[in-house]
């Protein structure tokens, strides 16, 4: 059991159980559960986050970005009663006996609107999107009709308003439609466009120093020697990070140097976000949580019981937030998704959102005793209308190739020590 007090990211306050551990530099380190993890996460960045700034933005080029404004509909939505099907525009009163005759008396296609009112006995042959008449209350579709020269039979009854799309039920003239910290996507864009918004103001995004370090990692392209590996890390982070509306700035690799590694941070400190990658271990030569406590950094918490990504570390030095990552590079990845993302969407001034769960079918069976919640690389697709995973083969954390052949996570819960064929799990989605 832990002590009282121990913790400084307060969650033992909250109840739940806590691992102890000592730094390479030391000092008592907390291992917190990933729910605590995610939690203290929100916390500390809503409680500290800075009010972003914004700029302006043509339409075209908002997407992606964070909406700094609210919106409100310059009109209602729909601007009229609109017709959701082809077919006739008629009052429902006529329709107590069918078939019905009706004299067709005009036609109205989208675009244009009938000048007259629809009086009983008549009707109007109207297009999808188009106004609704005066005097009509429905609009029977065309296969439910047939022509009779000047006459149109209905064979079918419909109710008031029936494939009819009322006035201002999407939206009354001056509803708020799109609040602040909206993160604009196209269904956002073409709602916008809706109400004549053709510039928008949307938040600055946040900048991201990524700052790989290790000895053994070189330059991309580089051809590096047999103990030696290319800059990995650094790429997947940049993609990630603009995946999640963010501006990846690199930094460089840091060496195993203490003086090299300090001065690479400060730099990395002038972002708005610093993601460190390696040198969170216990290793000799894992400097990274030494240095930040030499700078006066406060470590929220100094590892998750997470597999893989357990050395995770979360802290602020100087008034800026920063990760530090593990070193390999499915740890680095998932690692990310599951805390970095949200953060960064917070930083970018819009709501947290936690990593999404699904559910599917596993389709081999699985065993783990690790106590942790474990993220492992698989597939999902549909079987039989429900979805199906499987585990991809895949060699631990160092295996990039494992994890660019999946297209999700198979979550497995501390408490799942033995799943079986055909029972439900929990997924989540790879990312882009």
């Amino acid at each position: 059991m832990a002590v009282q007090g121990q913790c400084p990211c307060g969650a033992l306050e909250r109840g739940g159980e806590q691992f102890r551990l000592k730094t390479s530099y030391g000092h008592l380190a907390m291992t917190v559960t990933y729910e605590q993890a995610l939690s203290i996460v929100q916390r500390r960045i809503d409680g500290a986050k800075p009010r972003a700034r914004t700029e302006n933005l043509p339409l075209h080029q908002a997407r992606g970005r964070v909406l700094a404004e609210d919106v409100t509909a310059d009109r209602d939505l729909p601007p009229f009663h609109r017709a959701i099907r082809d077919g006739y525009a008629l009052r429902t009163a006529d329709l107590t006996a069918l078939p019905a005759v009706l004299r067709c008396v005009g036609e109205v296609p989208a675009g244009r609107s009938f000048g007259a009112e629809v009086n009983s006995g008549q009707c109007v042959s109207i297009m999808t999107g188009a106004p609704l008449p005066a005097g009509a209350d429905a609009v029977v579709m065309v296969e439910h009709t047939r022509s009779l020269g000047d006459d149109i039979e209905i064979a079918q009854s419909v109710r008031p308003w029936e494939n009819v799309v009322l006035q201002g039920s999407e939206a009354a003239l001056g509803a708020r439609i799109l609040s602040q910290g909206r993160r604009l996507w196209a269904a956002e864009i073409g709602l916008l466009a809706m109400v004549g918004k053709s510039a928008v103001a949307v938040f600055l995004q946040p900048r991201v120093a990524i700052l790989p370090t290790g000895d053994e990692v070189v330059p991309v392209e580089q051809r590096p020697q047999w103990f030696q590996i290319r800059n990995s890390n650094a790429m997947t982070l940049a993609a990630q990070i603009t995946a999640a509306g963010g501006v990846p700035v690199q930094l460089g690799i840091a060496p195993d140097r203490k003086d090299a590694l300090r001065e690479m941070i400060e730099q990395g400190l002038e972002s708005d976000l610093l993601l460190l990658s390696g040198g969170v271990s216990m290793g000799k030569f894992d400097l990274v949580e030494e240095v930040l406590a030499e700078m006066g950094a406060e470590f929220f918490f100094q590892g998750v019981a997470i597999r893989p990504g357990k050395p995770l570390v979360f802290g602020r030095v100087r008034g800026r937030f920063f990760f530090g990552l593990p070193g390999n590079p499915v740890s680095t990845f998932v690692t990310f998704e599951l805390f970095v993302r949200p953060a960064l969407e917070m930083l970018g001034a819009s709501a947290f959102e936690p990593p999404v769960f699904l559910r599917a079918r596993l389709n081999k069976p699985c065993r783990q005793k690790t106590g942790l919640t474990t993220f492992m690389p698989a597939r999902v697709w549909v079987q039989d209308r429900d979805p199906v995973v499987e585990l991809v083969g895949w060699q631990g954390s160092g295996d990039l190739v494992g994890i660019a052949a999946a297209n999700c996570f198979l979550v497995i819960h501390p408490d799942q020590t033995e799943l079986m064929s055909g029972d439900w799990v929990d997924i989540m989605p790879k990312g882009q």
